[in-house]
């Protein structure tokens, strides 16, 4: 039996999940550094558990901020939403002036080609 063999199980029996078989027990009590490992995740398990209990209390003030940030997250997705569903209305819209704006550009590019003729 090798170490690589027992490593991959040794969190889940160190959490109670999982039983050894006989062979990979017996290499465990006799190999200080799967020992070791076991050793180690009972102490993150431990530790873990010691969270839970534990309360938090957030800063002043942080409340408030998480909530207006998530307010203007979503107000963001809205308008980006509305812009999305109607792109191509908006660029069209963009097309047509343009176009309209080329046009006046080329009208008053000819009239203004035509007042000269009849000025001079």
């Amino acid at each position: 039996m090798k170490c690589d063999q027992v490593a991959d199980h040794l969190e889940a029996v160190a959490a109670g999940e999982v039983v050894l078989p006989l062979e990979s027990r017996r290499h465990v009590e006799g190999c200080l550094r799967c020992q070791a490992e076991m050793i180690q995740h009972r102490r993150v398990l431990r530790t873990m558990r010691s969270f839970r209990s534990d309360l938090l209390e957030p800063a002043d003030g942080l409340l408030p901020e998480i909530l207006s940030t998530i307010e203007a997250a979503g107000e963001r997705h809205a308008v980006r939403s509305l812009l999305h569903r109607h792109r191509w209305a908006y660029l069209s819209g963009l097309a047509v002036a343009c176009a309209a704006g080329a046009a006046g550009a080329i009208i008053l590019t000819t009239r203004s080609r035509r007042s000269r003729r009849l000025v001079s």
